[in-house]
């Protein structure tokens, strides 16, 4: 009973936890939103006491409940090895705990985090190694499988479904999430848990707290008949039926072992000591025949391989312009200064508390923030106007932020808050360079801050080319969005260190 429970709950965990990065709606983060922000390490950076505090007491209560039921990555290593399981039965064996490494891995993680590298911090951090899995490899196939389901739905006039363009934000991000995807895999199909008791950090520090809870497998010595089945199915390599103990620093409380114990000598029972074992028999060695399971595990590479090459049909028709002139994509200016959403409120702020999840990356709908490429800001979000631009009236990164990263501003203040501000490049404006009219950049900037003036006010017929009001720009990046100018904006924003009211 007490699997099943812990089955069901990490299913429903590790679903509404992935459809928090895919969901590009919105629908799901008003509902379920609250599950990044109940994560040990973005709360920690939230300062979040309350939440510390809860995982803290159950884990001292129940053992790493949080290892086995809410973080994500974790249930994704579970998935993986059930999978293989299928493969082989009773494949687990007990090994020895690499403390050595464990507490490495931890100080390394720790003076990280102290000394500002964010980068590295968000590479071993196991709910934003998920996230980046996630929203990087996984969110694409989503989205194709929408825009499909977006084409049929047009041909009988529907709209259920809305097309979503398709694209990869950083290639090397891309390239880590594979790589960490990779890693996560082979070490879960060979070994079970071997990353949440070697490497990850948050791990270690709740196998130390799980050593004193309250509620803890217990091996009873009298009914125990050696057969081995228990430290087989663990699949944190935590018993030894030698001995007949159990590793509660490596316990994810899984509840594999009590299931499979066919005598019933393992129980969930509460007690501070671990008694101490009185019998110690050679245990009985069972010859366990490999189960051959036909696997359909290609079927969704073919699908998923269809419906991108679909999308990839359909991307082209935005290549060009009625069909006749191909319009060439903008570049990404050369910015001195990163821009960071409002709310940040500094970019040394942002950077310290930013995890790299790319929870606030998978929600922006307007396909603003991507992850940087800098050394020291590596995957963690920064924006560029490139394909859309910072509305006033949007808020969503703020929202779903669960790290403190992005503080939650309301709509009055966003619109209020200068982010960075316009610069003009005179030799890209288009009303210069081909001598037309063009006015796009004043037109549509939200806070009035760009005026058209003439070039020459004693010239007859001058061309007017705009002004910025740099009091007045909140860096939104309307005007570098909608310049007609290619491939790099003729305006182009500008960010600011630390952000201010204007």
């Amino acid at each position: 009973m007490l699997k099943k429970i812990r089955t069901i709950s990490a299913i429903i965990f590790l679903a509404l936890i992935t459809l928090l990065f895919l969901d590009f709606t919105g629908t799901i983060h008003s509902w379920f939103g609250w599950m990044a922000k109940i994560q040990f390490f973005p709360s920690l950076l939230a300062l979040n006491f309350g939440i510390i505090t809860f995982l803290i007491l159950i884990t001292l209560l129940f053992g790493r409940i949080y290892c086995s039921v809410i973080c994500p990555l974790g249930l994704f290593q579970d998935g993986v090895s059930k999978v293989a399981s299928k493969r082989k039965k009773n494949r687990f064996f007990f090994s020895k705990a690499m403390t050595w490494l464990r507490y490495t891995v931890l100080g390394l993680f720790v003076i990280a985090f102290i000394g500002g590298f964010g980068s590295f911090v968000a590479f071993l951090e196991p709910y934003s190694a998920f996230g980046r899995i996630v929203s990087n490899i996984f969110a694409p196939v989503y989205q194709g499988v929408n825009n499909l389901l977006a084409l049929l739905a047009e041909r009988v006039d529907s709209y259920a479904f809305y097309e979503k363009e398709i694209w990869i934000r950083s290639v090397a991000t891309f390239s880590v999430a594979a790589a960490t995807l990779a890693g996560i895999v082979i070490l879960a199909w060979r070994g079970g848990r071997t990353y949440c008791n070697t490497l990850c950090p948050v791990g270690t520090i709740l196998g130390v707290i799980s050593q004193f809870s309250y509620f803890k497998h217990r091996i009873d010595v009298a009914k125990c008949n050696s057969c081995g089945l228990c430290a087989r199915n663990c699949k944190a390599s935590c018993i030894d039926a030698k001995s007949h103990t159990i590793d509660y620093s490596r316990c994810v409380s899984c509840f594999n072992c009590i299931e499979k114990c066919r005598k019933e000598a393992i129980r969930y029972t509460p007690g501070i000591r671990q008694e101490k074992p009185e019998l110690q028999t050679e245990p009985e060695k069972v010859m366990v025949s490999e189960e051959q399971v036909d696997s359909s595990r290609r079927k969704m590479l073919t699908i998923a391989g269809a419906v991108l090459a679909t999308s990839a049909i359909k991307a082209q028709e935005k290549k060009v312009d009625g069909g006749l002139a191909f319009i060439e994509d903008k570049k990404i200016p050369k910015r001195q200064t990163a821009l960071v959403p409002a709310g940040s409120q500094s970019i040394r702020n942002f950077t310290r508390q930013c995890t790299g999840c790319q929870l606030c990356v998978s929600a922006c709908p307007n396909n603003v923030l991507r992850p940087s490429t800098g050394l020291v800001t590596f995957m963690q979000p920064e924006m560029s106007y490139e394909r859309g631009y910072c509305r006033p009236e949007c808020t969503k990164c703020s929202e779903v932020c669960p790290a403190g990263a992005i503080t939650r501003v309301s709509v009055e203040d966003k619109s209020s808050t200068q982010i960075g501000h316009a610069v003009w490049i005179e030799k890209n404006c288009v009303v210069l360079t081909d001598g037309v009219s063009c006015g796009n950049c004043a037109r549509h900037c939200p806070a009035g801050a760009i005026v058209m003036i003439e070039k020459d006010p004693d010239g007859f017929d001058s061309a007017k080319i705009p002004v910025v009001n740099t009091e007045r720009c909140i860096g939104c990046g309307a005007c570098e969005n909608l310049c007609p100018a290619r491939p790099f904006s003729a305006i182009y924003v500008e960010g600011h260190n630390m952000h201010r009211t204007v």
